[in-house]
């Protein structure tokens, strides 16, 4: 059978008639920037995640870049990010004229190593910028502690994480502020692009509504140099929609999640760890092989999509080439680039599938 990494029309196939009211209900309203429908998502979204405020956003990258904005970080600041994850967790510091300053993973969890982070800060260090890889939470503890000690920020990238608790608190207000991405593959995602930032610091918040908005509060009059970056009405009333089924789409992956982890048990793979204080919601399902090429060339060859997060670390993209950093002054990143490998998962997914691939993945080890 064909099995897709992710099918990403299923989502919306499942909830067509919810989804078309929703859309429906916006076009009908004439209302297409901003309005009663982000305001409705942003508090529906606010309470979900635990949180006192929410602000809508155009995307998850903006969301990393206006929350550094609204803590004013700026050139000659540093901001300690992990070495292994997608590149806008680094584009953002970039953007705000900081420097990012990498750790390296923890080897279990592949989040952050907290142990690593506090040989990194120096008196240039304004934030601590930890991601919760892959729908993991990364552990927060520490990094709070730390940034408590040294009087810095912390801001969370939790643009796999919808849903994830910590220690039994559900993401979304642990640090100063939390970034979301609703990109379509997400586990809330959107039809389209779409962000938001949470918080329990109503100045905070109130930075980024006002920066989102050309800087401006009163329509032509401008506080600040802001952008332009607002949550559309239409992509709001569709995560309105699949909010309500996020916490079930949850329970659907765990599923698939745990199906894998006892069919794979045997296959010679490094499977995911979870910490007992972790309650992920399963973004991606990764496995560690140093055959990973071979795995994958395997699975493909049985039509089983397969993706890798992510094959070239940030340190050794051309894009930070100006950093000077070399390639094996990360040598954690650059083993995982080698020899991650994410298998298709996704709250539409079939048992069968599942099944289907471990015996897949076992036939050949």
């Amino acid at each position: 059978m064909k099995i897709p990494f992710l099918d990403l029309g299923a989502s919306y196939r499942e909830l067509k008639p919810e989804i078309d009211t929703a859309v429906s209900r916006v076009l009908d309203s004439g209302w297409y920037i901003l309005g009663p429908e982000v305001d409705a998502f942003e508090a529906e979204w606010a309470e979900y995640c635990d949180a006192k405020h929410a602000v809508g956003l155009a995307n998850g990258l903006d969301a990393l870049i206006l929350a550094l904005r609204a803590l004013e970080v700026g050139p000659g600041d540093e901001v300690i990010v992990p070495s292994n994850t997608y590149i806008a967790t680094w584009l953002a510091v970039s953007a705000v004229g900081a420097t990012p300053v990498p750790v390296e993973p923890d080897p279990a969890t592949h989040n952050i190593d907290t142990t690593r982070i506090a040989a990194a800060i120096t008196p240039q260090t304004k934030v601590l910028l930890p991601v919760h890889l892959y729908g993991q939470p990364a552990d927060m503890d520490p990094i709070l502690t730390l940034a408590r000690q040294h009087g810095i920020a912390v801001v969370e990238d939790a643009a796999q994480a919808h849903g994830a608790r910590y220690k039994g608190k559900r993401i979304g207000a642990h640090g100063d502020i939390v970034c979301w991405s609703f990109y379509p593959g997400k586990n809330l995602g959107a039809l389209g692009d779409g962000g938001a930032i949470t918080t329990n610091r109503p100045d905070l918040a109130d930075k980024v509504q006002v920066l989102r908005n050309y800087g401006s509060r009163v329509k032509y009059v401008n506080e600040v140099q802001g952008v332009n970056s607002r949550l559309d009405p239409i992509q709001a009333a569709v995560l309105r929609v699949k909010l309500k089924h996020l916490d079930d789409w949850t329970d659907r992956r765990r599923t698939i999640a745990d199906l894998y982890t006892k069919g794979l048990e045997d296959s010679g793979l490094i499977l995911p760890h979870v910490p007992d204080w972790a309650d992920p919601v399963w973004h991606l399902y990764v496995v560690r092989s140093t055959e990973r090429d071979a795995l994958q060339q395997r699975l493909g060859a049985a039509d089983i999509g397969t993706l890798i997060h992510y094959p070239i670390p940030p340190h050794m993209q051309e894009a930070y080439a100006g950093l000077g950093i070399a390639e094996d002054d990360f040598p954690l990143a650059r083993r995982m680039a080698d020899e991650l490998v994410s298998l298709p998962i996704g709250p539409q997914m079939p048992a069968q599938q599942t099944t289907a691939v471990c015996n897949i993945v076992c036939a050949a080890s």
